[in-house]
This record gives structure tokens, sequence and C-alpha cells, in this order.
């Protein structure tokens, strides 16, 4: 299983970016999707994540700022992010909780990055 993810840049605060991630490989079914940051000399941390349900959850610092979504025909995620802030520069993860084909194997997935800077 790989993850394809794209979409990073530079931006000036308040600005928008949009993220995707699409996911190629031998899967049987997508459960959770998530994007995940990581800034320099920090963690990583969960940034949003959607259930196969479509049920989401976001992290306090970009709660009504950012949107996640999923179309599972196209095995995709998606991270609409708005009123960026400085704060938000970070390289970006995407994440897949998937169950492999063949062997039905529960099996997690990163993304590459994509980095996302936003200036002052």
């Amino acid at each position: 299983v790989q993850l394809q993810a794209s979409g990073g840049g530079l931006v000036q605060a308040g600005g928008s970016l949009s993220l995707s991630c699409s996911a190629s490989g031998s899967i049987f079914r997508i459960n959770g999707m998530a994007w995940y940051r990581q800034a320099p000399g920090k963690q990583r941390e969960l940034v949003a994540a959607i259930t196969r349900n479509d049920s989401t959850n976001y992290a306090d610092s970009v709660k009504g700022r950012f949107t996640i979504s999923r179309d599972n025909t196209k095995k995709t995620v998606y991270l609409q992010m708005n009123s960026l802030k400085p704060e938000d520069t970070a390289v970006f993860y995407c994440n897949y909780d998937v169950i492999i084909s063949g062997s039905l194997r529960a099996y997690i997935a990163w993304g590459q990055g994509t980095q996302v800077t936003v200036s002052s």
C-alpha cells in the first residue's frame, strides 16, 4: 500500500491550501483516514481524522479552519485549510488504516509528507 500526498506549498497568513492524498495497492477496505503534521523540533500531532462513516475529529488548534473529507471510490482524503497561520507551518502526513486484500490483515500506511509553509 502506498500513499501519495500533494498540495503543499507556501502561502501568506490568512490564505488557504488544499491537500490531497491517494492510495494505491491491494486494499480491501479503508477504515480511518487522517492528517498529521510535524513542525520542526516538535512531535507529530493529529490534525484531523475521518471515519468510514464520515465522522470527523479535529485538533482544537484547527477547528473551524480546516475541513477533512474523503472519497472512498478514489481512495482519497482531502484537507481544506483556511485562515492559515504561521504556526500551521509543518510537514503534513496522511495516514490510512486499511485492510489488505487477500490476507485481510490490518495495516497502517503513511504518506511521504508534504510541506506547508505559512508566512507572516
